[in-house]
């Protein structure tokens, strides 16, 4: 059994999607659809740069689905399959959710790119810069990553937001208090702390005011059933029903990215192969978190498209 992933924020990076583009009509429509959706030069800025515009929230969440959906549409077109007849389910790390609904047909590609969009500028617009921050708890599990969160809070928010894999947990809050956790890390014998080159405190509850502009996009552009179950982030858990889908990505705003327990729910149910479009990020995270022998494999390039048609 098969699961097609997609990966989250920090997978960008200048040249994405260019070699792609130019060897494949397929892309360079995604590509140029999205443009249009944004009404901006989206692709020119993810193959010519400034890296600076192209990490920006609003820029990077709709220039990586971008990239990831350009993957699988080439993949779907020039092998001639469907994402339904090869995969059981998808799910994608926090912004790659909405790669993943719009692989399986919950959202179109237009109706995406302006939701991430969206999203980019209000988990922007929701903390001013410099107020929150985030931290990658190396050598950390879950339990303790909490316990040292807690003990840094000090009456600020700070919490976990990325459960990855049972060595890599992330926290998000208020700037001091992330700080505050970092310095204390070896107190709670978790190997490293450190500070993420984010521009915003992301999935903790100092998004509220993003998860509220989201509640209002979503309503006015509602998913609809996919074609096949989206491993949920916030529940980690499968589902197909088009409401649920709408209520957890609001939720996931200011919600725990459970990665490691999506993880965990697509191995119970049977998937034993994990295929990420679009970056190399997700498939070590995979690999740490899987209890049994499963197999990760990356899609980014036309020659990987084509060994992986091979297989299939």
């Amino acid at each position: 059994m098969r699961a097609f992933i997609f990966p989250g924020q920090g997978s960008q990076a200048v040249g994405m999607g260019k070699t792609l583009a130019e060897a494949s009509a397929h892309a360079r429509e995604v590509f140029q659809e999205v443009d249009e959706a944004l009404g901006q030069h989206l692709f020119k800025l993810m193959s010519e740069g400034p890296d600076d515009q192209l990490t920006l929230t609003e820029n990077a969440q709709p220039a990586i689905m971008a990239n990831a959906i350009a993957t699988l549409r080439v993949f779907e077109r020039d092998g001639g399959v469907t994402l339904s007849g090869k995969a059981a389910y998808v799910a994608g790390h926090s912004l790659g959710e909405y790669s993943a609904l719009c692989a399986a047909g919950a959202f179109d590609l237009a109706t995406t790119a302006r939701l991430l969009k969206t999203r980019g500028q209000a988990m922007q617009a929701a903390v001013p810069v410099g107020v929150g921050a985030m931290a990658a708890l190396l050598g950390a599990d879950i339990d303790t990553a909490q316990k040292l969160a807690d003990a840094a809070a000090e009456g600020e928010v700070c919490t976990v937001a990325n459960d990855n894999d049972p060595s890599q947990v992330v926290i998000s809050g208020h700037k001091g208090a992330v700080e505050r956790a970092v310095a204390m890390v070896k107190d709670y014998g978790i190997k490293r702390g450190v500070l993420l080159p984010v521009s915003a405190p992301f999935h903790c509850p100092l998004m509220q005011p993003a998860a509220d502009a989201m509640a209002e996009a979503l309503g006015a552009n509602p998913p609809t059933a996919p074609l096949v179950p989206v491993i949920a982030n916030v529940t980690a858990s499968p589902v197909s029903d088009a409401d649920t889908i709408s209520n957890l990505l609001v939720e996931q705003v200011t919600g725990r990215v459970r990665w490691r327990e999506s993880v965990g729910a697509m191995e119970e149910i049977g998937v034993t192969q994990f295929v990420e479009f679009g970056g190399k990020v997700l498939g070590p995270m995979v690999k740490r978190s899987a209890s049994g022998d499963v197999e990760t494999v990356s899609v980014i390039s036309m020659d990987d498209i084509e060994a992986l048609l091979k297989t299939l």
